[in-house]
């Protein structure tokens, strides 16, 4: 009797796991796919100065900031875990799955940092359906043990999953029945913890990235902290999960009531008139003359900022380069930062006012998934003729995708492909000198007698500033009664340093210029402050002050325009920048060119409300948009007249049909240049 008990007992089945296990080991799953999620984007960058590997740090800040973003990838994971788990309704068959999916992930990530440090975005799904054939080309040098290792370490969480299936006596099934009507019940539970996780995903994901949202905001109160300028590092440091889904439906802007067809075909009409009136007035080409577009970084006038007291002058050569050619202040939408949106409106003609103030980053949340992206250095035509330098990382602000999809050729940067020929540093400072990036533009410039369009953005002057010259002359105290902090003066005085030596380099480059027997046009302008003014940004009343930077259009002797001074130039923002230049070298123009021709005539400047803080990235400011006229004073959009209400309007049309709208003028011929 005792052996036939003991036989019975060895026969029975195994005890199923209670429902609290399953709970725990859920969670613990889950964790382990978020954990291998932040590892596909955990990669050291190329350039020292990059945005620091976040590690360990992505869960360790729950108790040392109370930043709960890896819980919120944690529960953004689970629902997806959840629907999976319904849908097959076994535990340890839904766990593998989700798993595989998280590794696969993980391991694109990890490849497309290695090649481009770029995380992946939405814009990257259009490319995996066109050109899947393609993507073994994309694979990095020892990709083989990267994917090898991925495989070893799923078999084994999968024999993890077996193990544990085997000695669960239900085998994971997470709903049992035993009659038909039971199953009936079951099987609408099983529905509905589908139906409503999938829905409250997709309303979060189309929702994430609008600002003012309930996703958003509960994405900012679980410690979201956008960092547009660097998407490696946004996925660091807010998790892979929640930075794509930040950026997969942008609000770009509001469409206009009276937009269609019909509509934009009366614009282009309009300005294609326009721009006869104005071109049957010039005799030049613009794309007879090559074109240098030179953004440098923070460079700005010290002796402007309210509130301050230097004692030397650190840009006199550029202010009597200002005084011979069209020159004047550029209004800036950023302060301490932004330097891609002013370079974006500067290429584009697009303004920042006109977007939502959901879309703070176009460079990332707008351009990778454009189909129509006109820039103005493709009117110089092929490739070949356009090309970009920056001596810094490629990846930021995914410049190196975006100048690709603008039509340049080549883009010169540290981490290549194409790396940058000059590279010098001078003091301690981190950052590649003006002189070395003027050198390498230059070598550019002598490679061809044709005509072309560079870009060059600058990074010698770039935060943060911590007394990088050796005998530093500049010195600089406040008038305001409160003297400047030790922090806040040896920064300025750094950044004085820098300046001045930025204003004798580019006189430099300008001279060599003048050596070259092909005629040249150059736009130079900072792109905002520095943001180390601490006393004077706490007045709201220096906003405008802080928000305005030196440009100048100038060009060289074997230029017919040389020393032209154009009208109404004294302010300006970079989204006319084109018309201004086409003015200079008193070139035809393209219906587009002639509308902000138009549209500089009546309004001189405009960026969204501006703030004297520190460039962010969750949002524009709120309020009305920044207009200002010929003399700088702010304009109220109520008072415009019909005329100028009619340009706004028509601009609001414009940038939205080619950048959310449905491209009508693309095939309207509104950004060709005329016919020779």
């Amino acid at each position: 009797m005792e052996n036939q008990e003991a036989e019975i007992t060895l026969k029975s089945p195994r005890k199923p796991f209670p429902g609290w296990l399953y709970g725990i080991l859920f969670v613990v799953f889950d964790a382990i796919g978020v954990g291998v999620l932040e590892w596909g984007v955990t990669a050291t960058s190329r350039v020292k100065l990059s945005s620091p590997t976040i590690g360990w740090g992505f869960v360790t800040k729950m108790w040392t900031d109370l930043n709960f973003v890896a819980v919120l990838n944690l529960l953004i994971c689970g629902i997806v875990y959840l629907i999976l788990l319904m849908i097959c309704n076994r535990f340890w068959v839904a766990t593998p799955i989700y798993l595989a999916i998280a590794i696969i992930i993980a391991v694109i990530e990890h490849f497309k940092i290695v090649i481009r440090y770029e995380a992946v975005l939405p814009s990257d799904l259009s490319f995996l359906k066109s050109d899947t054939g393609n993507l073994m080309s994309f694979m990095p040098a020892g990709a083989h043990w990267v994917i090898l290792g991925a495989a070893a370490g799923f078999l084994v969480l999968l024999g993890l999953c077996l193990y544990l299936n085997r000695i669960d006596g239900r085998h994971g099934r997470m709903f049992r029945s035993s009659d038909r009507r039971t199953g009936l019940v079951n099987a609408s539970a099983r529905i509905l913890l589908v139906i409503l996780p999938a829905g409250f995903l997709g309303a979060y994901a189309m929702q994430a990235g609008t600002v003012g949202s309930w996703a958003n905001n509960f994405n900012l109160a679980m410690g979201d902290q956008v960092s547009m300028w660097d998407s490696v590092y946004d996925a660091q440091r807010n998790g892979p999960i929640v930075s794509f889904l930040r950026q997969l439906n942008p609000k770009v802007m509001e469409k206009p009531a009276d937009y269609s067809e019909a509509t934009m075909k009366k614009v282009a009409e309009r300005y294609s008139k326009d721009a006869d009136t104005i071109n049957a007035k010039r005799s030049a080409n613009l794309n007879d003359s090559t074109v240098v577009y030179i953004l440098s970084e923070s460079f700005s006038d010290p002796s402007r900022v309210p509130g301050l007291k230097v004692n030397k002058d650190s840009m006199p050569n550029i202010r009597k380069i200002k005084e011979h050619t069209t020159s004047g202040y550029m209004l800036s939408s950023g302060y301490g930062g932004g330097t891609a949106n002013l370079e974006y409106m500067g290429l584009t003609g697009m303004s920042m006012a006109n977007f939502d103030s959901s879309l703070s980053s176009p460079y990332q949340q707008l351009v990778p998934g454009q189909h129509w992206t006109p820039t103005i250095n493709q009117l110089w035509g092929a490739p070949k003729n356009s090309i970009g330098v920056h001596p810094y990382e490629s990846s930021m602000y995914s410049r190196a995708t975006n100048y690709k999809k603008f039509g340049f050729s080549h883009f010169y940067t540290l981490t290549g492909p194409d790396i940058i020929s000059h590279q010098d540093k001078l003091g301690t400072s981190p950052y590649v000198s003006d002189a070395s990036a003027y050198e390498s533009t230059l070598e550019e410039l002598r490679k061809t007698k044709g005509n072309q369009f560079i870009q060059l953005i600058t990074m010698q002057n770039h935060m943060p500033y911590h007394d990088w010259y050796p005998n530093n002359e500049f010195t600089a105290e406040s008038t305001t009664g409160t003297p400047l902090g030790k922090n806040e003066k040896e920064s300025i005085q750094t950044y004085q340093k820098g300046a001045a030596i930025t204003d004798k380099e580019t006189e430099k480059f300008l001279n060599q210029l003048d050596k070259i027997d092909k005629p040249i046009t150059v736009v130079f302008y900072g792109d905002h402050l520095p943001g180390i003014y601490s006393t004077a940004s706490e007045d709201e009343n220096n906003s405008l002050a802080l928000h305005l930077t030196d440009y100048f259009i100038w060009s060289n002797k074997a230029s017919s325009s040389q020393g032209n001074k154009v009208e109404n130039s004294e302010y300006t923002s970079p989204n006319f920048f084109m018309a201004q230049a086409a003015e200079h070298m008193n070139a035809k123009v393209s219906p587009f060119i002639a509308f902000l021709t138009e549209m500089h005539g009546k309004i001189s400047a405009m960026e969204p409300p501006v703030v004297n803080k520190i460039q962010g990235w969750q949002r524009i400011p709120e309020g009305q948009s920044l207009y200002l006229n010929a003399s700088g004073k702010p304009m109220v959009e109520s008072d415009f007249d019909k005329e100028t209400q009619q340009l706004v309007d028509d601009y609001k049309l414009i940038q939205y049909d080619i950048t959310a709208g449905s491209n009508y003028l693309k095939d309207l011929g509104f950004m060709d240049l005329p016919k020779r």
